[in-house]
């Protein structure tokens, strides 16, 4: 199967042209050879496949499930909103993810700076001249610094995994969705309708979205003032609402604008997921372009 996406315009419509051929070959946007198997020679995002990974994938969604809870994630955003823990430099937390690894991918086990390369020099190859999405692609997973005990040594459950609403009825899409039955909020009747405590069409700004390093790294950026665009911090916030952008649950929380910045979410999650493998950045060489983003 061959996947070919149009270059990207902000507010308008991105189709997907699916053209069937005879090889497995999947090419993203502007010519990127995606590899056809995880680092594991497995379909990505299989949950179910016997490997070496699957049972500490699995554990990890248990935990999360259980304790993901509204209160939990109030408290979570109230206590690390206020930026208190360390001040460092862009470059040097990318630097500390070396000693990370997700225990919520089943396609990858490297250290995390190693994703973030990836996936930025991929778009970099595709969208040479959107360089916002460059940088957006380096710092979209520095919330998992949260792992580090200089930013509170959280567990892997509260830190990292896909994402999904707290306070309406949890969607058969998410992630190994059995283990919510030991959810607190189950039991919470406000909480289990469709909109739950929202009104349908309230934005995805106002809905409380499960804690971890998307929702961090959205308030690092935000209260820093950054002066990346408004669709950088919907991916930095929501690229592993997969509930969202993979299965198309909770759209009706949407207003206009998440709309059109999940648009450019979608582009970037292929390039999120498609460009985990073995193949190794140089660091020194591609480092003075993404200082000087970071600059910028």
């Amino acid at each position: 199967m061959t996947i070919l996406i149009e270059q990207p315009q902000p507010g308008l419509q991105m189709l997907d042209k699916k053209i069937p051929d005879e090889t497995n070959e999947l090419v993203l946007d502007g010519g990127f050879d995606a590899p056809e198997t995880n680092a594991f020679g497995h379909d990505f995002r299989d949950y179910h496949v016997e490997s070496e990974r699957q049972k500490t994938v699995e554990e990890f969604y248990r935990l999360n499930h259980i304790n993901q809870s509204y209160d939990f994630v109030k408290r979570m955003r109230e206590g690390y909103g206020k930026l208190d823990k360390v001040e460092m430099s862009i470059w040097e937390c990318c630097e500390l993810l070396n000693d990370v690894v997700d225990d919520s991918d089943p396609d990858l086990d490297e250290p995390q700076i190693e994703h973030l390369l990836q996936t930025a020099e991929a778009i970099r190859k595709d969208y040479p001249d959107e360089d916002w999405l460059h940088l957006t692609a380096l710092i979209h997973d520095l919330g998992k610094v949260l792992l580090h005990p200089s930013f509170g040594g959280l567990p892997q459950w509260a830190v990292v995994g896909d994402t999904f609403p707290l306070g309406c009825a949890f969607d058969e899409s998410i992630v190994h969705h059995k283990y919510f039955k030991d959810n607190a909020d189950i039991k919470n009747p406000a909480y289990s309708t469709k909109n739950g405590v929202y009104a349908e069409g309230c934005g995805l700004d106002n809905v409380m979205i499960s804690w971890g390093h998307d929702d961090y790294m959205y308030l690092v950026a935000k209260e820093n003032k950054t002066t990346l665009p408004q669709a950088a911090l919907f991916i930095i916030r929501y690229h592993s609402f997969y509930p969202l952008h993979r299965s198309g649950a909770y759209k009706h929380l949407m207003n206009k604008e998440d709309a059109e910045n999940l648009e450019w979410l979608q582009i970037f999650n292929k390039y999120d997921l498609y460009s985990k493998s073995k193949v190794r950045i140089d660091v020194d060489k591609v480092k003075p372009y993404y200082l000087s983003l970071i600059d910028k």
